[in-house]
Parts: structure tokens; C-alpha cells; sequence
């Protein structure tokens, strides 16, 4: 199958790769662009893990074709950290509210929630609870994800939310 020549933006450095047209964009994102932060679970678009931002917006990876993204703007989970490594506030409150065990699902919660209180820096705990309904944990269950967007946000949580369990 013939390559096709993409230019677009990473992480805020342009780069241009030749792709084969079937190529999924999550796997580009690994793959080609050696940023392993951005998993990839269902390959369906149910799991949430493989979220990146795409022209601002976060979206599926493993629902595009990397061909798609041609002239776009995406950034990864490795983005959100300062230049000198240090995490962001928002990595900062899901480690130190406990936000994550595993760690697989981590980043496109980061990336769902990064977004989400750039949109709404004064969320409910039920804009919250609906911003993060798309991706799936199966190790902490989201309080303490809820916990951490509240941090970030300097809200307290609302004892006896929906998603205790």
C-alpha cells in the first residue's frame, strides 16, 4: 500500500511523516511518534484511554486515521507537564488525591479534565461526573478523579456523590 506524506503539529512541533493511509492515529502517536503516554484499550472509542486534544478538542485516537489528522493541532498526554518535566496541577491532584492506581486509563482522563475546566473553571460535581462519563477505570472508581478536578478548580467535593462506588 502506497504511504501518504502528513504534516501536522505535535505537542507544538510540526512534523511531517510518510503514513500508510490505514494507520490509526493512536498508533502514529506511539508509534511513529515515540509518545507512549496515550494508551490504547478498546480500540472502539468506548475506554477513553486513548483521548488526545485535536484542534482543542479532545477526541478517540483510536477512532481516526492518522491521514485525518493531516493539517491539524494535537497534543498528548505528555504535553500537560511544565517544559522542565515537573507535572501541572492537574497531574499534581491526581497523584496526591490518589486519582489512578494502574495507570492505563490515566491520560484520557487527564486530557478529558484538562479540557474540560479550561471550558468550565467552576464545575458541579455533576458536570463533573458528566465530563468524565465517556472514559472508563476499572481500578479506583472516581471519587477520588472527582476529587482531583476539584482540587484544581479549589472546590470541595459533595459528600455522598453519585460515583462513590
Amino acid at each position: 500500500m502506497k504511504s501518504e506524506r502528513i504534516t501536522l503539529n505535535v505537542n507544538g512541533e510540526n512534523v511531517t511523516k510518510d503514513v500508510e493511509p490505514r494507520l490509526l492515529l493512536s498508533d502514529f502517536i506511539r508509534d511513529e511518534m515515540n509518545l507512549t503516554g496515550t494508551h490504547v484499550g478498546c480500540e472502539h472509542g468506548v475506554c477513553g484511554a486513548c483521548t488526545i486534544s485535536l484542534n482543542g478538542d479532545p477526541v478517540r485516537s483510536c477512532l481516526m486515521l492518522a491521514v485525518q489528522a493531516a493539517g491539524s493541532s494535537i497534543k498528548t498526554v505528555e504535553s500537560l507537564a511544565h517544559k522542565d518535566g515537573s507535572l501541572n496541577d492537574l497531574q499534581t491532584a491526581f497523584s496526591e488525591n490518589h486519582a489512578l492506581q494502574c495507570g492505563f486509563c490515566t491520560s484520557g482522563f487527564l486530557m478529558v479534565t484538562d479540557h474540560f475546566i479550561r471550558e468550565n473553571p467552576n464545575p458541579t460535581d455533576e458536570e463533573i461526573q458528566d465530563a468524565i462519563s465517556g472514559n472508563l477505570c476499572r481500578c479506583t472508581g472516581y471519587t477520588n478523579i472527582i476529587k482531583a478536578v476539584k482540587q484544581v478548580t479549589k472546590q470541595t467535593l459533595v459528600v455522598g456523590s453519585d460515583m462513590d462506588a
